[in-house]
């Protein structure tokens, strides 16, 4: 079975890594795909997020990297033949977050969305909180948080 572990991936985290890797178990191939999101300023270009996705993935066989940066993410699964979604949730704001979306995407073109659990000590790592951080400490005080 094929999997989309979509997301903004500004900048990958550990936390995306350690999602990628368990997803990459469970299914037949996954696809990690940078995508675009309206209510998010991209700090990365595209290209950087997907060489560090390629990175993120190294040894990984079933994991290919895409980007779709226009149309619904139900589009792109219904052009792949891709049935499930892949949502990584650190807590229970996040499960907020992404349960109207499952619902949507279940109702628009029956894709279903497989939560992934944080490793707990991974949960308080976000691509937000890594990029506002990497401002005030140095690059040493990012180890463990961004993937080398």
């Amino acid at each position: 079975m094929r999997a989309l572990f979509p997301g903004s991936f500004d900048p990958v985290t550990q936390g995306h890594q350690d999602i990628l890797r368990r997803a990459a178990l469970l299914f037949d191939e996954v696809v990690v795909c940078v995508m675009f999101n309206a209510n998010k300023t991209g700090r990365f270009p595209v290209t950087e997020r997907l060489d560090r996705l390629r990175t993120a993935a190294t040894g990984l066989s079933n994991v290919t990297v895409d980007s779709h940066t226009g149309g619904l993410l139900v589009d792109y699964c219904s052009r792949f033949a891709i049935d499930v979604v892949i949502r990584g949730v650190r807590d229970v704001h996040d499960l907020d977050y992404e349960m109207p979306m499952a619902r949507m995407n279940h109702e628009l073109a029956g894709v279903e969305t497989f939560f992934i659990a944080a490793d707990p000590a991974l949960a308080h790592v976000s691509s937000t909180l890594v990029t506002a951080s990497s401002t005030l400490i140095t690059a040493v005080s990012q180890q463990g948080r961004v993937p080398e």
